[in-house]
């Protein structure tokens, strides 16, 4: 499986492109590395510059958007190829975090001096916001109760097979719409090594992308009710989803075999659990995932020792290494 080789833009592909100041420094791939589902994920590429392109849905079409800093008018520039060009360009300051208005009422607190230092080291750090929410759920399904390694190989080798290519010159590819998700047959998801209990978040949300679309009008609550309405999506997806496509900067990962021993561990130098920490961030509620967020870009992990646990599952991958409850 190989990523279609970049092709020369054809008569007719000129792009769209529009510029924008944000006003506050921004940093193109460390905004928006959140959305790529690993290093090798065919639907989304950074250039050496820093410069990122993007392949994704949206309701006009499939857009392909390659976004880069103009440092010296202090822009961002971004191009899009497609018939969602205009939808995704008029998205592009929500994609950095424009609609993030309560970033400026965050304060960390002078007891937590490693979540004070990330802040400190990244003071303009915003929310994305990619309008884009069966996308996300269809992603984040893969993600349950797995690592990150085997989720990101199995997003791979599905969007290869089922994705289509994406409009302009890059060579991405377009992660599958709900329609291409349910023609997916067992043996291509088992082969992916994604067991029936994840597939059927993605076959049970498919038929309802439309709905889902809809919560980004709804509140951050509302919203995560709405989400976790659907059988197989918990408190860790609804997060998940809503931390990329509706830009909630208090959707914590609760539910992550990781996040919350490394989240408290960071702030006060104990390992605690889901409970623990959610104590420990109440003083920060509304910007419990911006607090995750900063300490991630801060570097900032608990030590770990022994071996990793493992799950036994009945997929040709033979064991999946636990990663918490979604």
């Amino acid at each position: 499986m190989t990523v279609p080789a970049p092709r020369e833009a054809a008569e007719g592909d000129a792009p769209l492109v529009r510029r924008w100041r944000p006003g506050r420094p921004v940093a193109v791939h460390r905004t928006l590395a959140v959305l790529r589902r690993g290093g090798g994920d065919p639907t989304y590429r950074r250039e050496p510059t820093g410069a990122v392109w993007r392949a994704t849905h949206t309701p006009d079409g499939p857009v392909l958007l390659r976004i880069a800093a103009v440092p010296a008018d202090a822009e961002l520039e971004a191009h899009a190829w497609g018939p969602g060009a205009d939808w995704a360009l008029d998205g592009v300051p929500e994609l950095f975090g424009e609609g993030d208005t309560t970033a400026a009422d965050f304060v960390p607190l002078p007891e937590h001096p490693a979540l004070v230092e990330a802040w400190r080291a990244h003071p303009q750090e915003r929310v994305p916001r990619t309008r884009a929410v069966f996308e996300a759920l269809s992603a984040s399904a893969l993600e349950q109760v797995v690592t990150g390694v085997e989720a990101f190989a199995a997003w791979r080798r599905l969007v290869h097979r089922f994705g289509d290519p994406a409009p302009g010159p890059a060579g991405l590819l377009l992660p599958p719409t709900p329609e291409q998700w349910l023609r997916v047959p067992s043996w291509e998801w088992l082969q992916a090594g994604v067991e029936l209990r994840r597939r059927r978040v993605t076959i049970i949300a498919a038929p309802r992308a439309a709905a889902l679309e809809r919560t980004l009008a709804l509140s951050a609550d509302e919203a995560d009710r709405a989400l976790r309405s659907l059988p197989g999506v918990g408190v860790w997806t609804s997060a998940e989803v809503r931390q990329r496509a509706h830009g909630h900067p208090d959707a914590f990962s609760f539910g992550d075999y990781h996040v919350a021993k490394d989240v408290s561990w960071a702030l006060t130098g104990e390992v605690l659990d889901d409970a623990g920490c959610a104590e420990v961030l109440e003083c920060y509620r509304g910007h419990r995932f911006r607090v995750q967020r900063l300490l991630a870009l801060a570097g900032h992990r608990r030590p770990r020792f022994g071996p990793r646990m493992t799950l036994p599952t009945h997929t040709p991958n033979r064991a999946v290494r636990h990663r918490g409850t979604r």
